[in-house]
């Protein structure tokens, strides 16, 4: 095995359990912040941890991508920010 092979395939296997574990930092249901259920903070960290959330739910039902129960305009609105942050810093991160 060549050395550009073996170090690709510990950036691969190190992305793969960096996506489990913050795929585990998601959760279903309503927030014990707001008695509307999650705002717009958590739309954004949400948005964030789409990508690993939805890679957690085909292994587990009990995580959601998204929130529902949420409080509305506010959570759509952080969830958009947050996934528009993250695909834009990686879409950057491709053109280089």
């Amino acid at each position: 095995m060549r050395p550009g092979t073996l170090t690709q395939l510990l950036k691969i296997s190190l992305i793969v359990v960096v996506a489990i574990a913050v795929a585990g930092c998601a959760s279903r249901g309503a927030s014990s912040i707001s008695e509307d259920g999650p705002g717009f903070f958590l739309g954004v960290w949400h948005g964030m941890i789409a990508p690993f959330a939805f890679i957690g739910h085909i292994f587990d039902d009990s995580i959601a991508v998204y929130a529902s129960p949420n409080s509305g305009g506010w959570y759509d609105f952080g969830f958009l920010l947050g996934v528009g942050a993250l695909s834009s810093g990686t879409t950057n991160a491709a053109s280089r």
